[in-house]
């Protein structure tokens, strides 16, 4: 193809791209009812590469990832101290709109509790996601998607097969 179509079709495909990011949320978009926090092992963790300025390790619960017909990504991750304190957090990430959500955290006297601000949040910007940018980035989504399905996740994520490929 000829250098100067191709630099078109480039800039085409990515004027698409950043008008789709800019699009308002579909009005009638609706998250599918939230399941109970399921159950979780701390000793089949597949380890995550820490954020940076991190002092926690991260871990996710590979028996834990699941997608939604809507495009969500949820899963079990475990945050671990240098001390042997952890967190654990039941949460989702929207690919399509790079946001995180946390549904509920794990305390080992009294279960899990419902996060009552667990509102969806951006993925980015916030010292508080940068877990969740690092999961996605991993492989929970390919671009502004969900990495096909759990198990390809859960491949990805192990190192089964290349982030972001399927």
């Amino acid at each position: 193809m000829h250098p100067f179509k191709t630099l078109v079709l480039a800039l085409l495909l990515a004027g698409t791209s950043a008008i789709g990011q800019l699009m308002p949320d579909d009005p009638n978009w609706r998250e599918s009812p939230v399941p109970p926090p399921p159950g979780f092992d701390v000793n089949r963790l597949i380890p995550l590469e820490s954020p940076k300025g991190s002092t926690l390790t991260y871990g996710i619960d590979p028996a834990t990832v699941t997608t939604t017909p809507e495009g969500i990504v949820r899963y079990v991750i475990v945050a671990s101290s240098r001390e042997g304190g952890q967190n654990v957090m039941y949460e989702g990430i929207r690919c399509s709109k790079a946001q995180h959500r946390v549904y509920a955290r794990y305390n080992a006297k009294s279960g899990w509790s419902p996060v009552s601000d667990g509102d969806w949040q951006p993925l980015y910007g916030s010292a508080a996601s940068r877990h969740a940018v690092t999961l996605a980035e991993a492989g929970a989504c390919k671009d502004r998607a969900v990495n096909r399905s759990a198990s390809t996740i859960v491949r990805t994520l192990r190192g089964e097969q290349p982030a972001g490929f399927d």
